[in-house]
């Protein structure tokens, strides 16, 4: 049974992945680790996995010394770029016996929501992605709509397709959203909700919209298990929790 520490562990997501992960019979939290507690208390307790759900600003350095002390890391924390993931790419390479998955969300039906997502950008002329989340979410647009546009966009460069047609010529700075590999990303911020997305397609005659909602965070833990059971089994660095899963 794998020994588990949840950093974060006193927000809100990291209450629910607390709860929800205390309550299976396939893992032992063994440490919940708060802004303020030593990362050493992770080694003592004898973790062999560590979930972060923490924030941008501390999630390298919190990788950083699991990947130094050997523990594999299951990540739900946003704001991985390029840069970022070459660096986990380099530290992992001198702990090749180390796994972290970077996972832009745990919700098992956000993951459907993608490949959905992909599937049909080939068969669109046009895509656009809407995001809403709650109005404390640090990062815009979220990890799962700029993954969503990574995968849409790489289908449609797959299939010969073409840039997404749009000519506006006149706007108000941030109209037209955020571009991610040529795809608009739309972000809102809006008390009461959790996390929701849609994806928009449209073509001659018709539109076809894909969306997704969490209603509760509590829908986020049988990602949280996935990734546990796969990051052991997988060393390296994996983007997307759905490599360890059959969709």
């Amino acid at each position: 049974m794998p020994k588990v520490a949840v950093l974060g562990a006193h927000g809100k997501l990291g209450t629910a992945i607390v709860t929800g992960l205390k309550a299976s019979d396939v893992v032992e939290v063994v440490a919940e680790v708060g802004s303020s507690d030593p990362l050493q208390s992770v080694v003592d307790a004898g973790a062999d996995v560590v979930v972060d759900v923490t924030n941008p600003d501390a999630v390298m350095a919190n990788l950083d010394f699991a990947i130094s002390h050997g523990i594999h890391a299951v990540v739900g924390t946003t704001g991985f770029d390029d840069t970022r993931l070459a660096t986990l790419r380099d530290q992992l390479a001198d702990r090749p016996e180390v796994g972290v998955v970077i996972a832009p969300n745990f919700s098992l039906g956000a993951l459907l929501m993608m490949r959905f997502a992909a599937l049909a950008a080939p068969h669109f002329e046009s895509v656009e992605i809407v995001e809403l989340h709650h109005p404390t979410k640090a990062d815009a647009p979220s990890g799962t709509a700029r993954r969503t546009a990574e995968l849409v966009a790489a289908a449609r460069a797959e299939a010969g397709l073409g840039a997404v047609p749009d000519a506006t010529a006149q706007e108000l700075e941030g109209a037209r959203g955020a571009v991610v590999d040529g795809i608009h990303v739309h972000a809102l911020r809006i008390r009461g909700m959790v996390a929701h997305q849609e994806v928009v397609l449209g073509g001659q005659g018709e539109t076809l919209t894909i969306r997704h909602d969490s209603m509760d965070r509590s829908g986020f833990v049988p990602g949280v298990l996935a990734g546990i059971a796969g990051v052991r089994a997988n060393p390296g660095l994996t983007v997307g929790l759905e490599h360890f899963l059959t969709l």
